[in-house]
């Protein structure tokens, strides 16, 4: 069983919302920070938001500041992206990440314990 499986992809034309999910087993343990990075057409991967282990502490790439909010839920060992306000410079592959180190270390090093398989984000405008 994979330690990060993604959902909540899919077709959304721009200024519409969704919701992704990642769900943590295993060995990505819920008290892992966890992020979320995309990687668009022919782009790099970059951060996009991230959450303490504790969910105290939230972090966000600019780009995305008011209009996404991650969120989590460590009872369902789940992590969430709400996106709103979707643009087509949205249009990405999103994959969560999970780390047992504090979430800064994802953000600047983009080289997390875990990486989950990614689900694709298509925003029509």
């Amino acid at each position: 069983q994979e330690p990060l499986a993604e959902s909540g992809g899919g077709l959304v034309q721009a200024g519409g919302s969704l919701r992704l999910s990642c769900a943590a087993s295993g060995r990505a343990s819920s008290a892992y920070a966890m992020a979320w990075f995309r990687q668009g057409p022919g782009q790099d991967r970059e951060f996009v938001a991230a959450v303490s282990g504790s969910g105290s502490t939230t972090f966000y790439a600019d780009a995305v500041k008011g209009r996404f909010t991650m969120s989590r839920d460590n009872a369902k060992n789940t992590v969430y992206l709400q996106m709103n306000s979707l643009k087509s410079a949205d249009t990405a592959v999103y994959y969560c990440a999970a780390d047992r180190r504090e979430p800064v270390v994802m953000i600047t090093t983009g080289e997390p314990d875990y990486w989950g398989q990614g689900t694709r984000v298509t925003v029509s405008s």
